[in-house]
């Protein structure tokens, strides 16, 4: 791994507030630019900075991940793309949990208001309850105090493009677009201002989107629903992507939903690093306990876009 990446690992996983952001962008900005890439920022005050490196609109590839970082929540993002009943359920408890505590308050609270003699006062004072505390959680998740620990959201992401763009053939470089979007936390902002500006980059160029990638043996690639129709680029992207060390690669043909910045794209795959039990998943991430990287992970991704350049055509 690069010296770069290691810095981006030991020293620069937190990458939330304006500040942390703008010092993460200059310092990504000066490396790319000392590697030989052309690097401009651009965005907004609301959608947030992207950092791109090389030139979208002649790409035949883009390479993508969000480099924002996220609060620290007390549960993980369980996610299971390939089974939509055990996400949604898992997203289901979420919202009874949320309820059950919103309940909680507002009993603690009615009979607070009743031993005050305030009963005039109490669909006032319940529905406030309920307002602000509704206000706090979601203040919480979007900007509550950042996770110390993104090893895995989405710092891998970040060093898979990072050891790809200082790895690359000069000669390769025409090919490929990096991108580094922000505020995919807060709603896959970048990524879709980024595409709104681009509609035929968002239309009909192939993006690979890298997001979670360094806690799993099982390295899937989920193509939206267009890709999956196009069997030779499918495979293309299989024979560049090599399974290395004991690890499984696999393009999934059979739908799957993978939340990240590739939905803004039409011809994109989601690419995650998967465990498996009785089904394939991911844990951790949005805890304290995203903590894994696993280096292998980074290296046969990025032989897999290397090789991946070297095939399209110029």
């Amino acid at each position: 791994m690069t010296p770069q990446s290691k810095k981006v690992l030991e020293e620069i996983q937190v990458r939330k507030s304006s500040k942390e952001k703008r010092a993460f962008r200059a310092w990504l900005t000066k490396e790319l630019e000392a590697a030989g890439w052309t690097v401009r920022e651009e965005g907004s005050f609301f959608a947030g900075h992207n950092v791109i490196a090389g030139d979208p609109e002649r790409a035949k590839v883009l390479y993508t991940a969000h480099y924002d970082t996220q609060a620290v929540l007390p549960f993980p993002n369980f996610i299971t793309p390939r089974n939509a009943g055990i996400y949604v359920a898992f997203q289901a408890l979420i919202c009874v949990v949320f309820f059950a505590m919103i309940a909680v308050a507002e009993g603690i609270t009615l009979s607070v208001v009743r031993a005050m003699g305030g009963r005039d006062l109490l669909p006032l004072i319940m529905s406030l309850v309920s307002v602000v505390l509704c206000g706090f959680f979601v203040w919480w998740m979007f900007f509550g105090k950042a996770n110390k620990h993104t090893a895995n959201d989405n710092t891998s992401g970040v060093i898979t493009l990072l050891e790809t763009a200082l790895t690359l053939l000069p000669e390769d470089r025409d090919k490929v677009c990096l991108v580094f979007f922000d505020n995919e936390e807060r709603g896959m902002l970048g990524s879709a201002n980024f595409a709104s500006k681009r509609k035929r980059v968002k239309q009909e160029t192939l993006v690979l989107n890298f997001d979670c990638v360094s806690n799993g043996e099982s390295i899937q690639f989920f193509p939206t629903k267009i890709l999956r129709k196009d069997e030779k680029t499918l495979q293309t992207i299989e024979k560049a992507f090599i399974p290395l060390g004991g690890k499984e690669v696999e393009v999934y043909r059979g739908g799957g939903i993978y939340p990240s910045d590739n939905v803004s794209f039409k011809r994109a795959c989601g690419v995650c690093a998967l465990k498996k039990k009785k089904f394939y998943y991911m844990d951790r991430i949005h805890t304290s306990k995203d903590t894994v990287f696993m280096e292998e992970n980074i290296e046969l991704l990025r032989c897999g876009c290397l090789d991946l350049a070297k095939e399209l055509e110029a």
